[in-house]
């Protein structure tokens, strides 16, 4: 393909995508009644094994492709307007091209977090055939550790493959905390993505519990100059982050189990990746009565939570919506564990 045609076509997918996002706000603003975004996991398995990470395993099997097509279909029923694909490492599913493809027939828009390890030229042009609309990766440092090999030394050739083929947006997520050696880290992954085209945010590293670990004064610097990379674009809001820096609690009305849907590999509605347990409903017994219960919920774990996009899709109804019920975070040992394989 000639690069003016590869061109032309990244336009058009652009403008095209940027109209679904205005009519996604538009729905959001208008209606409470449904989902804004819904994580679905595809597969748990991972080809890597970061230290801090609790949401993967080395064994389990992908997702039957039927099975993704019936939740997606019911999410389409409940009329949400985002679904992303993460795992685990989704690319590791055999028909994720397929399930891509069916998430655009019953949402506004497709997505995709993965480590980048499997992207190739020919596996990123089928992305683009499937109709993805955003990627996002995550890079831990630059060189390869002992707590994460999502490394820019590692990735830094997948980035510019996507820089050259890639139809869709591509964000990379830096990060700090969590063990992460070298703060700095965080501020050459995010000017390399700018220089690629791409945007760049930065995410906190959370406990076991989806819960704050307070940043270290080098982090917090880091972390505010990083903030300035940050485009204007409604999966960027990230104000809540300002607080968590600074080790405070966060103000805010969580919408898990209502705007925000985290489906895991067994089909069942939890809050987010963090709180695997609750509500733990059935997907298919999911109904608009949920929606408004969890509408107006206040969880306990939300002040000090660091889960980035739960945050950003409840921004949608910052200024609405009182949440009159309330829910105590789920004890540790109720949750559902996530362990690797041991031999």
């Amino acid at each position: 393909m000639s690069q003016t045609k590869s061109t032309a076509q990244r336009r058009r997918r652009t403008v095209d995508r940027r109209f679904r996002e205005a009519k996604l706000l538009l729905r959001g603003a208008a209606n409470t009644d449904h989902p804004i975004m819904a994580h679905i996991i595809p597969i748990r398995r991972c080809n890597l094994s970061c230290a801090y990470c609790n949401e993967y395993n080395d064994y389990s099997k992908p997702v039957p492709v039927a099975t993704l097509r019936d939740r997606i279909e019911l999410l389409g029923k409940l009329r949400t307007g985002v679904i992303t694909l993460s795992g685990g490492e989704p690319l590791l599913h055999p028909e994720l091209d397929e399930v891509i493809r069916i998430i655009r027939r019953n949402a506004t828009l497709a997505g995709l977090i993965t480590n980048g390890y499997l992207l190739t030229a020919e596996r990123i042009q089928r992305l683009n055939d499937a109709g993805l609309d955003y990627l996002q990766i995550s890079i831990d440092n630059v060189m390869p550790d002992d707590v994460s090999k999502k490394s820019l030394k590692v990735l830094d050739k997948k980035l510019q493959i996507l820089a050259e083929h890639a139809h869709f947006h591509v964000n990379i997520n830096s990060v700090l905390g969590g063990g992460i050696r070298n703060p700095e880290d965080a501020l050459v992954v995010g000017r390399r993505a700018m220089k690629l085209g791409f945007t760049s945010t930065v995410g906190i590293i959370h406990d076991g519990d989806g819960q704050l670990r307070p940043l270290a004064n080098r982090e917090r610097e880091v972390f505010l100059e990083m903030k300035k990379f940050e485009k204007r674009h409604f999966s960027r809001i990230n104000y809540f982050q300002n607080q968590i820096a600074n080790g405070q609690p966060s103000d805010w009305k969580c919408r898990a189990g209502s705007r925000y849907l985290y489906i895991c590999e067994d089909g069942l509605v939890h809050y987010c990746s963090q709180q695997r347990g609750f509500p733990a409903k059935p997907l298919e017994t999911y109904t608009v009565q949920d929606i408004r219960r969890e509408y107006v919920t206040q969880k306990g774990c939300a002040p000090f939570c660091t889960i980035s996009c739960v945050h950003q899709i409840s921004y949608f109804d910052f200024w609405r919506g009182e949440q009159t019920l309330t829910v105590e975070p789920v004890p540790q040992e109720q949750l559902v564990h996530i362990k690797a394989a041991t031999m």
